[in-house]
């Protein structure tokens, strides 16, 4: 996958216009049937960026999705859910002679706007990055949401009136809810308790980097990874080992790398700002350990955007 600064879709009609289709019946929800989706435009790979909320069931797609830390292969059916400004690459299968099946539907956060998923939305563990592994439906399972998107798509091609936005309000957080269910009937077919373990410890990172204590305090440590989780040091490396093939230390390494990415490709802060943003006291140890994660050194690494 190519490092690229994202490329921005602000608004549904931009994305409508980008795919060759029509304008969208409603400038802030839209539900896109991928047979017609020709996919003329992504001709190399490149990262992206929604300003609105998707959410997808894909089929016999030519490209490969990666999402947060895991790759999505669209040969089977798979539902996947992104939140506004999440970034995203996708990579084009020129070989793939596969004709795509499926739906999107997205969802602009002023749709929401005075509605009650404007905030329970957010209470959806799916739409975040820690989601680490697509939802595979069964066909019953399948049924069941697409009924639900065509209840919507059907209900804005109707004439909008006053109830038109509560009708669809309703309908969406069935949609959630039932994902909801069968992202957790998903899980119980495996060990569930380790992918809490997994769930928690992405929490408890993104937690971290993302609040004063790595000003502070600077990198966690794995003794304070491992008190949060509740569990030894040892049992949590070995559990990791097992699962993911990375001990602790290179978790939070991981973490740490991926949030220099995002500063590095979306703002225009100086690399000494970005190493004391991340908790380094001294520019050129953030330097050695992203050039040695990376194989770049972090001016490299924004320079390749260009």
């Amino acid at each position: 996958m190519t490092n690229k600064q994202p490329y921005r879709i602000k608004t549904i009609s931009n994305y409508h216009q980008i795919l060759g289709l029509p304008k969208p019946e409603h400038p802030l929800i839209s539900v896109i049937n991928l047979e017609s989706f020709t996919q003329a435009s992504i001709n190399e790979p490149m990262n992206l960026m929604y300003d609105f909320y998707c959410i997808s069931l894909k089929r016999n797609l030519n490209f490969k999705h990666k999402y947060g830390q895991q790759e999505y292969d669209f040969d089977e059916g798979v539902m996947s859910f992104m939140s506004p400004s999440q970034v995203f690459g996708i990579e084009i299968d020129e070989n793939s002679r596969l004709k795509p099946s499926g739906w999107m539907l997205l969802i602009h956060p002023d749709f929401l706007w005075n509605t009650s998923l404007a905030k329970s939305i957010k209470k959806y563990e799916y739409f975040g990055y820690s989601a680490n592994e697509a939802l595979h439906l069964s066909e019953k399972e399948e049924a069941t949401v697409t009924s639900i998107v065509k209840n919507i798509e059907q209900e804005y091609h109707s004439n909008i009136d006053k109830f038109s936005q509560d009708i669809i309000i309703s309908q969406l957080e069935v949609l959630l809810n039932y994902s909801d269910r069968f992202y957790q009937r998903q899980f119980i077919t495996r060990k569930i308790s380790n992918h809490k373990i997994l769930d928690s410890l992405e929490t408890i990172l993104e937690r971290y980097f993302n609040s004063d204590d790595l000003l502070k305090k600077g990198l966690p440590t794995v003794n304070y990874i491992s008190e949060k989780l509740n569990v030894s040091p040892n049992y949590l490396r070995g559990l990791l080992r097992t699962l993911t093939g990375l001990n602790t230390q290179q978790h939070i390494h991981e973490k740490l790398i991926e949030k220099a990415k995002e500063k590095l490709s979306t703002t225009d802060s100086s690399i000494s700002e970005i190493a004391y943003e991340l908790g380094f006291e001294q520019s050129q140890s953030f330097s050695k350990l992203f050039k040695m994660k990376t194989k770049l050194s972090p001016l490299e690494f924004r320079q390749s955007f260009n």
